[in-house]
């Protein structure tokens, strides 16, 4: 974990030694996430609800994937990035220092310019949460902070199965945007608003709607369900085979080559 954090320290200050640049960059994330939440916005002006959730029920799902989402760019950017560390050799050089494979490979690269959009997720879930008639208890406060590390999660185990991906080949690696960038704007809607198709698909194939939906139901009150509450758990349960896949992949690595 010290080399992770040294190694996170060391981006931070290469970040620093051009202010300007690191400013405009973080500023203009800051304008990339509000037309996201504009667009809600906008939706909303024209209709009062999508199937059945109002605006601020939406706006605490959305906040809650893109905390999630921002999140894993901000500090797991390496596995984002992963097959620039196949091309151009780098992953040799991991292999070969006796330190964590996967905390060296997160910390490979870091993008600080997405904290900005970690803080506005943030500010958007207070915003929904003030504007909700929530009767709070311990039991929606746990699942609340399972949501949003559940959220953290998921993207983390989509990223290390795209990394893993990179073991068999760098080419094709657009596909990855289609459950990452593409499941993130997807997941920003309760799933359950979208056809029976897509709720199966993310549910059992990729875990979005544990993190988004049944606990949502939960926290709104729409169901006493105690299974609802925990089900976030099982996107961790979901790391574990993504895990495996990727050291399973670190030790059938056999090199770059020349």
């Amino acid at each position: 974990m010290k080399v992770y954090l040294k190694q996170m320290g060391l981006h931070l200050k290469s970040l620093l030694e051009y202010k300007a640049s690191f400013i405009t960059s973080f500023f203009s994330q800051i304008i990339v996430f509000f037309s996201y939440y504009f667009i809600i916005l906008a939706l909303f002006t024209k209709f009062d609800n999508i199937k059945g959730f109002t605006l601020y029920e939406v706006l605490l799902c959305f906040a809650v994937i893109q905390f999630g989402f921002a999140f894993n760019e901000s500090f797991a950017r390496g596995l984002d990035h992963f097959d620039e560390l196949i091309i151009k050799g780098d992953f040799d050089r991991i292999l070969l220092k006796p330190k964590n494979i996967l905390l060296q490979v997160c910390s490979y690269e870091a993008d600080y310019t997405k904290v900005s959009r970690l803080l506005q997720s943030l500010i958007v879930l207070v915003i929904a949460l003030i504007n909700l008639n929530i009767s709070w208890t311990i039991p929606k406060i746990i699942t609340l902070l399972l949501m949003l590390l559940s959220a953290i999660a998921v993207f983390f185990s989509i990223f290390l199965l795209a990394a893993s991906y990179c073991f068999i080949t760098v080419q094709g690696l657009e596909v990855r945007n289609v459950f990452t960038a593409g499941g993130k704007h997807m997941a920003q809607y309760p799933i359950g608003v979208f056809k029976k198709g897509f709720v199966y698909f993310f549910t059992f194939v990729i875990p979005y709607a544990f993190v988004n939906y049944y606990p949502l139901l939960y926290f709104l009150g729409r169901t006493n369900n105690p299974l609802c509450m925990l089900s976030p758990l099982l996107v961790f349960v979901y790391l574990i085979p993504c895990f495996i896949i990727f050291y399973k992949g670190t030790k059938r690595y056999a090199s770059v080559g020349s």
